[in-house]
This record gives structure tokens, C-alpha cells and sequence, in this order.
């Protein structure tokens, strides 16, 4: 177990070694058990978060209200758009000065090529640690939700296991890149092999996916980019099927929607499924485009793991807050 976790901000997934992430999943573990039985763990009594948001949440806002204040603590929700940061507070600005009224500061940015620079430059100037509740690059908390949740479905030994992070089509907006680029940093150190799953206008960031590529030769993994779906299920463990914008390739929503809109086929249903292995779960961060993103029939199935791994949002997010702000 790593104990030098006090102080620390968590805003790229890669900020916390392994060994470092598997301290957190025991934490994260013990307080879910703690939780269950009604044991009190205010480990941060007389703590307060402050939760800055720019951009709107269930999951997210839920989960680090309710975490905070069964640690003990308070959690204070700030929506940018009533505050004076359209007006000039700078990230110094917040960095300095909520850094100085909170014990953390827990940020959700996804402004593209603005969210990541935002939070690494309020983190600069704070005295107290940033958490990242996602930005337009990473949502670390989400992917340590997301393997928590295959330690429980799976078991710790996934040496060669696969798992598929696959583009599903969604018709709502062009959703952050940050989901599929936490999980191909993350999943390759615990063992898994990922295959990454996109239509050819959806590529992830090139310096990230070298990283991906970097950290699956060093743990001895496999990791593999396919341009089709059906491919990418064949014999598939684990199914995470997401939507993301092309944002890569434009900018521009108009354009962005209509190359989306180009591969509706993109669809997780139960003949996609059936390509998986016989056991295999299957994986979204929710909220999903039903039947457009994926079918009723599969996130309602007995494949579907979505509310456990919703649930464990909580459990993952306390443990980064009680080490690194106790």
C-alpha cells in the first residue's frame, strides 16, 4: 500500500502510479464494505470541497456530494456561470483563493483544448489538492469507477483478458473524447488487452494513444486500434461502448454532427453482443442514447453492469478524497 497520496491532485490518470491506484481500489473497496454495514468513516470531519462546475452532471455532482459528506465533511457546489469567472477570476485567481477557503477543489471542465490547461493551471496555484471530475482530455474517476467495477465482475487477474472500448453513435451532441482516452492509459497496466473500436474521422488524441501503446509494453499487454465494430467484439471479456465527437478531425459541430450521423450502425445491440464471450459484461459511464448508443435489450440485459459501476463512482471518488485530503 502507497501512504503519499496526502496533497496530491489527481487530474491525468497517469498522475497516480499503479501501485498507487491499487491503494486507492483497497480504500475504495473498504469503504463500500463500510458503507454496507453503516459503519461511520469521517475521515474528513470539518473538510469542505469546493465542487466548480462549467459543465452539468448527475453522476458526477451526486456522487462527490454524497462522498464528501459521509466522509465527514461538506461539499460546496459552484456553477461557473454564477460566478465572476466570465468576468476575469483567472484560474490563478481560483487557484490562490479557493485554494485558501476549501481543503480541495474538484473541477469539471470539458471545454475542448481549454478544460485540461484550465484545471493543471488552477492546480499551479493551489495550496490544496485538484481533482479532475473530467475534462476535455481525461475523467480519471470515472475509469477508477470503471475497474473497480471489473475487479469485482472479473477478478484482479486480467492478464490477457480482452477488453473492447468501442465509438458507439449517439444522436444528443459530440460528447467529450475523455472517457476512451482514460480507459486506453489505465486498463493496459492491470493486464488487460484493449482493443480500441472507432470509424476512421473518430481517432483519439495521437499523444495520448502513444502513451496507451507505451504503457501496454511496459506491463506486457496488448494493445490494438480496429475500424470495425463487429471485428472488435469477437471474443471480448469486457464491452465499453461509448459515444465521442470526431474532434480530431473538426471543430466545427455542424460538420462533427454530420460525419456522426454517418455511422448510426454503430449500435451496441444483442448481435454485436453475441460475438463477445459467453460472459462477458458490458460497460457505459451513463447517461446513454438508448437505442441509438445501445439497445434496451443490452444495458437492461443480465450483461449490463452500468448501475454497479454508477455505484462505485462513489466508493472510488471517496477513497481519492480521503487520501489526498486528509
Amino acid at each position: 500500500m502507497q501512504t503519499n497520496l496526502r496533497g496530491r491532485d489527481l487530474i491525468c490518470d497517469l498522475d497516480f502510479s499503479k501501485e498507487e491506484v491499487e491503494t486507492v481500489l483497497e480504500v475504495a473497496f473498504d469503504l463500500k464494505r463500510k458503507q454496507a454495514l453503516r459503519e461511520p468513516h469521517p475521515y474528513l470531519r470539518d473538510k469542505v470541497l469546493a465542487m466548480l462546475f462549467f459543465f452539468s452532471s448527475t453522476r458526477t455532482r451526486a456522487s462527490f456530494e454524497a462522498g464528501i459528506a459521509q466522509l465527514g465533511g461538506h461539499g460546496a457546489f459552484i456553477e461557473a456561470a454564477t460566478t465572476q469567472i466570465a468576468h476575469g477570476d483567472t484560474p490563478k485567481e481560483i487557484g490562490e483563493i479557493l485554494g485558501r477557503y476549501f481543503d480541495g477543489l474538484a473541477i469539471r471542465q470539458c471545454d475542448w483544448q481549454v478544460g485540461n490547461a484550465y484545471q493543471n493551471e488552477v492546480a499551479r496555484y493551489s495550496r490544496v489538492p485538484v481533482l479532475n471530475m473530467q475534462c476535455d482530455l481525461y475523467h480519471p474517476f470515472q475509469c477508477l469507477a470503471d475497474l473497480m467495477t471489473i475487479f469485482e465482475k472479473k477478478g484482479t487477474q486480467l492478464r490477457h483478458r480482452k477488453m473492447v472500448v468501442s465509438w458507439a453513435y449517439a444522436a444528443s451532441y459530440l460528447k467529450p473524447i475523455s472517457v476512451p482516452q482514460s480507459l486506453i492509459l489505465q486498463m493496459p497496466r492491470f493486464g488487460l488487452d484493449v482493443t480500441l473500436a472507432y470509424p476512421p474521422e473518430f481517432a483519439l488524441r495521437g499523444d495520448i494513444v502513444e502513451e496507451a501503446k507505451a504503457q501496454a509494453r511496459r506491463y506486457g499487454t496488448s494493445f490494438q486500434i480496429s475500424h470495425d465494430m463487429a471485428e472488435a467484439f469477437n471474443g471480448a471479456e469486457i464491452v465499453y461502448a461509448k459515444s465521442w465527437g470526431p474532434l480530431m478531425t473538426t471543430a466545427d459541430k455542424v460538420e462533427g454532427k454530420r460525419i456522426q450521423d454517418s455511422y448510426q450502425d454503430w449500435i451496441t445491440d444483442a448481435a454485436k453482443m453475441s460475438l463477445a464471450h459467453p460472459d462477458a459484461i458490458f460497460m457505459h459511464p451513463l447517461p446513454a442514447d438508448r437505442n441509438i448508443e445501445v439497445t434496451d435489450e443490452v444495458i437492461d440485459g443480465a450483461q449490463s453492469v452500468v448501475y454497479d459501476e454508477a455505484e462505485n463512482r462513489l466508493h472510488a471518488q471517496k477513497a481519492v478524497m480521503a487520501l489526498t485530503m486528509g
